[in-house]
């Protein structure tokens, strides 16, 4: 990549990072404008989509760059994440374990992976993906909310409460995981209740 596009994209990833997408999309651009072959251009732009939730226009951007290199482990990944947020479980799978194949232990694949598997049906295998990812970054909000989340969906409220209450220590300002340690804690109540009834 040209030093002129590895600037630009740095700028694009700044502007990513303070929230701003449109203006990180307009850089990316750019830099299409003057050579279409840029694949983390076409990365960048399918990041700042998905981050916007315009799944079609992210899809169609990372498609692209997976034209010019299938290998990409980031936009295999990131392709899985849109499949992922569309309920498109199996497509989120296939790009996913693509991903992890060319980018062995990176927690955030795994972490997608893990939740897509478990959702597609497969919640142990999931689970399991969800720990591995855990284990690798133990003090990640999004992995212990997700791991968390799954767990709650299992009935095991202990170690779902366990996982809330973990990221709420880190990110005491964390409203997802503040609304899901009470969903967890009314669910285990609710639990006992019935269970003492039998």
């Amino acid at each position: 990549m040209e030093t002129r596009h590895q600037d630009l994209i740095l700028k694009a990833d700044q502007e990513k990072l303070k929230g701003n997408h449109r203006e990180a999309i307009q850089i990316c651009e750019k830099i299409l404008g003057d050579d279409l072959k840029c694949l983390e251009a076409f990365e960048e732009i399918g990041d700042n989509y998905l981050s916007l939730k315009e799944y079609e226009k992210a899809e169609k951007a990372l498609l692209q760059a997976l034209v010019m290199n299938p290998m990409s482990a980031n936009a295999n990944y990131l392709l899985g994440f849109v499949y992922s947020s569309l309920a498109q479980w199996k497509k989120s799978i296939s790009h996913l374990e693509k991903a992890d194949d060319i980018q062995r232990n990176h927690p955030e694949i795994l972490r997608c992976l893990g939740w897509s598997i478990f959702h597609g049906g497969q919640r142990k295998k999931g689970i399991i993906l969800l720990e591995r990812s855990l284990h690798l970054a133990p003090n990640d909000c999004l992995i212990l909310c997700d791991l968390g989340v799954c767990y709650l969906n299992d009935r095991n409220f202990d170690r779902s409460i366990n996982l809330f209450s973990k990221a709420l220590q880190m990110e005491p300002d964390n409203s997802k995981a503040k609304e899901c340690l009470d969903t967890a804690e009314f669910f285990k109540r609710e639990y006992l209740k019935l269970k003492e009834r039998r």
